[in-house]
């Protein structure tokens, strides 16, 4: 029994539906990760591996993190830039294999980085699918110049599509820092006309919001309430968004 939890909104317990948490594991030990998620794990519904941070580290400390990430009944998967690096290197079949033995139940695919003709993309999360893997897809270019030439109307179209290739969410591109990129202005606040225009034709309980930024986060729960799904949330902030969600903190005390 939590202390206090008389005063505690309740959350849905997991498996969620929405009110997803995703943190980003920018190459954790594990040991420091186990005992985070023994205090947290609760509270994160899929962990990122970040980029390509897998490759530098030993494969048996990816299989040990994973496994340990799974027993708090949290998705594990692969960054984005990885599956992009097997593409561009024709190595998708090996990249899959990999995945498979070192435990991962899910990947990202995205084309932040890289060039991929869409209906390429939307071939690879079928493929993926087909492989066994659950998928999370991201819309968006991690160049703020080369992120403004997609026009909303298009960033939509290819959520949509996405979804539909059979991807479980689909993110939107915000980057650890969170400004000048995607939905956020150079400052880092949230454009709220594009946000409802997005809503207003994609199932908000199909996308996970990126939103590094405790104000970004603040934002999203007072909008949508603490049912929003939020990603790229840092290691050391799982706790703080649990308690935005809840209403444990000054920004959404009393507001939920």
């Amino acid at each position: 029994m939590k202390s206090f939890e008389f005063l505690s909104i309740k959350r849905e317990e997991k498996p969620r539906d929405c009110g997803i948490t995703m943190v980003l594991d920018k190459g954790l030990g594990l040991e420091t990760a186990s005992s985070l998620m023994d205090i947290s794990g609760e509270y994160v519904d899929y962990l990122k591996f970040g980029w390509g941070t897998s490759i530098v580290h030993e494969q048996e400390i990816i299989k040990a993190k994973v496994e340990m990430y799974k027993s708090h009944d949290i998705t594990p998967y692969t960054g984005g830039t990885l599956f992009e690096l097997a593409y561009i290197n024709d190595k998708l079949a090996e990249f899959f294999e990999e995945a498979r033995k070192l435990g991962f139940p899910a990947i990202e695919i995205s084309d932040g980085s890289t060039n991929i003709n869409h209906n390429d993309k939307l071939n690879c999360i079928k493929r993926a699918r087909q492989e066994g893997f659950e998928v999370l897809s991201e819309v968006g270019k991690k160049n703020p110049d080369l992120d403004k030439e997609l026009t909303l109307d298009e960033r939509i179209e290819y959520m949509q599509q996405e979804l539909d290739a059979g991807s479980s969410l689909v993110i939107v591109e915000a980057r650890e820092g969170g400004k000048n990129i995607g939905i956020f202005d150079k400052s880092g606040n949230a454009k709220e006309d594009e946000i409802d225009y997005i809503l207003d034709k994609i199932d908000g309980n199909k996308i996970l919001w990126e939103a590094p930024n405790k104000d970004q986060q603040v934002f999203f729960i007072l909008k949508l309430g603490n049912t929003v799904n939020l990603g790229n949330i840092s290691n050391d902030d799982i706790t703080s968004l649990e308690t935005l969600r809840r209403g444990l903190r000054g920004d959404t005390l009393g507001k939920l």
